[in-house]
């Protein structure tokens, strides 16, 4: 049976070809409008609904503990000394500890002290491998060979022994720690940018630049910057959940930030090891609490690098 054309009078379409978008979208030559790559990149993004979960309980997390004078029902060190031990309920929703101390109080006001080391260690390691990878892959020749030797020795020492070692010599206040911490998580992102810089500065645009007698800072900043964006971001993004495992494994070994400072997760598991049997709600809180925000912040992390960089999603 032999299909029939268009009726008399009736329009006949016109083959407009379609484009794609971006991740799998199509969209009409005749209708279609600029879409910034950010744009693009939150599309994708939202995309992924494991990102997107771990963004929403990773944004309760960071609200209870920087809420946490507000939200906790108790004091972070508030003893109440006839209810040592209590089991979880109604008055205390995580029990308590040996001093009568809210658990769940401490969860909160931990959190606060181990995120503001997670992020504040992944930003001084972003700035610092940015700085190094950018020059090293820049300048090439003896700078990229010093600051890469540099590199490659810090990466080849055991970085648990160094951090054990650094944090004996420094101390175990919040920013002692935050220092040692930052001293051994940059190294990775300065390998990463440093092998992207050595692709970008051989395109047209940066030697157009360069021929042009625009600054080295000026094409740094306004050229080679802009396309490490994707590459920093995921790489920081992953660095805040490391730095807050680390952390959590100095102060479980007594070498992290001292609980007579303040509470910390891993504090709050190194002083309660002894009670996983008797009392297990003091290590099963703060122990979840680490392994939900590290979980959030490397689905978050691996959303983050399929979107700004597609060609790298997992198959």
């Amino acid at each position: 049976m032999s299909e029939q054309g268009p009726g008399p009078g009736s329009e006949v379409p016109v083959g407009v070809p379609d484009v794609p978008v971006g991740g799998g979208e199509t969209e009409s030559l005749a209708t279609a409008t600029p879409i910034s790559p950010w744009r693009l990149a939150l599309r994708r993004f939202l995309r992924r609904k494991p990102a997107v979960i771990s963004v929403a309980i990773l944004g309760v997390i960071v609200v209870g503990a920087a809420f946490a004078e507000w939200i906790a029902p108790f004091g972070a060190v508030e003893q109440n000394l006839d209810d040592i031990l209590q089991s979880p309920d109604g008055t205390y929703l995580l029990g308590t500890d040996t001093l009568g101390r809210d658990n769940f109080s401490r969860i909160l006001h931990g959190g606060r002290v181990s995120l503001l080391v997670g992020i504040t260690v992944a930003l001084i390691a972003g700035g610092v491998g940015t700085l190094i990878g950018i020059l090293a892959g820049y300048y090439g020749g003896f700078i990229d060979a010093a600051l890469m030797r540099l590199t490659d020795t810090l990466l080849a020492l055991p970085g648990l022994m160094v951090v054990i070692i650094a944090a004996r010599l420094l101390g175990d206040g919040v920013w002692d720690v935050v220092l040692v911490l930052s001293g051994i998580a940059w190294m990775t992102l300065a390998r990463i940018v440093r092998g992207k810089v050595l692709t970008l500065k051989e395109q047209e645009f940066v030697e157009a630049a360069r021929a042009l007698g625009v600054p080295v800072r000026q094409i740094m900043r306004r050229h080679l910057l802009p396309n490490l964006v994707g590459e920093i971001t995921v790489t920081i993004s992953l660095t805040v959940a490391a730095a807050i495992l680390a952390e959590s494994t100095l102060s479980f070994l007594g070498l992290g930030v001292s609980a007579t400072h303040t509470a910390t997760w891993g504090n709050m598991l190194g002083g309660n090891e002894g009670f996983v049997t008797t009392a297990p709600w003091l290590v099963w809180g703060p122990g979840l609490a680490i392994v939900i925000t590290a979980l959030c912040v490397n689905f978050i992390g691996d959303g983050l690098r399929d979107s700004l960089d597609p060609t790298q999603e997992k198959l």
